[in-house]
């Protein structure tokens, strides 16, 4: 297998890491590509970035209420 970050991952494809990756391990080595795409484009001064491990995305969420969710014009 591959170790990532510390962990044992088996040869082949890794739909999800713990660090939200996907992966593709064989013997020579692992390659990873992220899972997420960071927001770039919002209200910057009226909201906040808060990265969500359950669903590997970046919510943009109020500063003042973290409940609601801001407009994000672009990600990547």
């Amino acid at each position: 297998g591959c170790i990532l970050r510390g962990k044992l991952y088996p040869f082949g494809r890794i739909e999800r890491t713990q660090d939200c990756l996907s992966c593709n391990c064989n013997q020579d080595e692992i390659n990873c590509c992220s899972l997420y795409h960071t927001p770039v484009n919002y209200d910057k001064e009226k909201c906040e970035v808060v990265f969500n491990k359950i669903t590997c995305n970046y919510d943009v969420v109020e500063k003042d209420n973290p409940s609601k969710e801001c407009f994000v014009y672009s990600r990547v």
